[in-house]
């Protein structure tokens, strides 16, 4: 039996594009070249019937270490919370006052480009502090 280690995280979105570029800034990943004879995927769509257009948009990691995030245009909105979500792990072997402060400037930060701050969960005497976001259209994520 063979072991699958490559995964891709699909998210389904309104407007594939938007979010797509908005995880490349979260991440640092990059958004692929448009199709081999375009300029640009706006030029690129502009070919497509309508229902297509726009349809889905991905992002990689540069590096190759991380997982290709796809985002496919779906007719139904967010209704209920993410049962599966990213953990953006910016505070990594940090504790205390030092986690909370890379906390809240990665917050911040992604607040400027459209995130929404759901919950700030403080450190207690279990558990280091994390805060719950929403990206542009709404998905659950954790900065870590």
């Amino acid at each position: 039996m063979t072991t699958v280690r490559n995964v891709q995280i699909t998210f389904d979105c309104a407007d594939p594009e938007r979010v797509a570029r908005f995880w490349c800034e979260v991440l640092g990943y990059v958004a692929p070249e448009p199709p081999e004879g375009f300029a640009s995927w706006d030029e690129y769509n502009r070919t497509l019937p309508a229902d297509q257009a726009g349809s889905w948009f991905a992002c990689t990691d540069p590096t190759g270490e991380g997982p290709r995030l796809f985002f496919q245009r779906v007719p139904e909105g967010k209704v209920v919370k993410n049962r599966v979500h990213l953990d953006v792990r910016v505070g990594t072997g940090m504790v205390g006052a030092e986690r909370l402060a890379a906390l809240e400037a990665e917050r911040d930060r992604l607040v400027a480009l459209g995130a929404v701050e759901v919950l700030l969960q403080r450190a207690d005497e279990e558990n280091e502090s994390c805060i719950w976001m929403n990206d542009v259209e709404g998905n659950d994520f954790c900065l870590d």
